[in-house]
């Protein structure tokens, strides 16, 4: 049923954290309509409260714009958090591949020695703290060997601004080469009822590495949470406008999956959306959910789900209606 908020290693660093983290993209504002700065500060603080350590940002999220706020957030609560934040998509240079262009400036793909250096500092200052917890590569750099990153990384950890080292969005070929280090920890990359791919290609390998996941887009961008009807409107720059996921069509096939499901959900007392974020992290190699909050509200219901123990009756009544309802969703 329900217990004690669920806690585990980042890989083998010895650093803790609750499997349900909150992810903080949209609190930057870009690609999500806008955020509310207090309602995003409120929203980060409920999750501590709630017991959710496990705080992801990145500087990318609105051009450091996430991580001041979560540096605001964390004020005077720094050792309530476990804050993961990431490196490689930078616009202070013009090194590496031109990736996309946010608020007029062209972001590129950089993961190098001095880059890094400097994007963990810029970090830091914003965040309003003295180590990283889980620093990650954001996206991979093609123009710079993964041994010359990790090099840099193990380099920041031997000093203390960083615990723990992350990849993400990474491929196969690219992991191997992180486990080839011995010093990767944790990779994060899309994962959701209806984004499984990393069972094939990924999991395998991290399950035997020891190094952990953490899924991201949990709840598909929304589409899972059972609160998103065929009804709703996207605006403004919100990604999910022009997103054939968010089709009329899909939304009810969403719809009908979280009525199938919904007696399962009363049985833990529990929303539809925190039973697919506990259903996350029920998967074999899933080690830790992130799931987007711009107000307490959400936080506080995203948390409860890292509170909720399914059984295998539970498990397989979920895969059943997975099975039957969400299907072709990109099709």
């Amino acid at each position: 049923m329900s217990g004690e908020q669920l806690t585990r290693e980042i890989g083998r660093s010895g650093v803790k954290a609750s499997a349900v983290g909150l992810g903080t993209w949209a609190i930057g504002g870009w690609m999500w309509g806008g955020s509310d700065e207090a309602e995003s500060v409120k929203a980060i603080q409920a999750s501590l409260e709630a017991g959710v350590s496990l705080i992801d940002t990145a500087p990318a999220y609105g051009l450091g714009r996430s991580e001041e706020i979560v540096g605001r957030a964390i004020a005077g609560r720094r050792d309530k958090a476990v804050i993961a934040t990431k490196c490689g998509l930078v616009w202070h240079t013009q090194k590496g591949n031109h990736f996309f262009e946010q608020d007029g400036k062209p972001v590129h793909r950089h993961l190098g020695r001095d880059s890094i250096i400097h994007e963990v500092e810029q970090s830091l200052r914003r965040l309003g703290t003295d180590h990283i917890d889980l620093y990650i590569t954001h996206w991979q750099d093609a123009t710079t060997p993964i041994e010359e990153t990790v090099r840099a990384l193990e380099e920041l950890k031997a000093s203390g601004k960083i615990r723990a080292i992350g990849a993400s969005n990474v491929n196969r070929v690219e992991l191997e080469q992180y486990i080839k280090t011995g010093s990767l920890d944790a990779i994060q990359e899309r994962f959701s009822m209806i984004d499984r791919e990393i069972e094939a290609d990924l999991l395998p390998l991290t399950t035997a590495n020891g190094v952990s996941t953490l899924s991201y887009s949990s709840l598909a961008l929304g589409l899972l949470s059972g609160t998103i009807g065929p009804d709703r409107v996207f605006s403004g720059d919100d990604q999910r406008k022009e997103n054939p996921r968010f089709s009329v069509a899909n939304r009810k096939k969403a719809k009908e999956f979280a009525e199938t499901v919904r007696p399962i959900a009363e049985l833990h007392g529990a929303s539809i959306a925190q039973l697919v974020i506990a259903w996350t992290l029920a998967q074999p190699g899933v080690t830790f959910a992130l799931c987007g909050a711009r107000n307490p509200v959400q936080a506080i219901d995203n948390a409860r789900a890292g509170t909720i123990r399914l059984s295998a009756d539970d498990l397989a009544v979920m895969n059943s209606a997975l099975a039957a309802k969400l299907v072709n969703m990109d099709g």
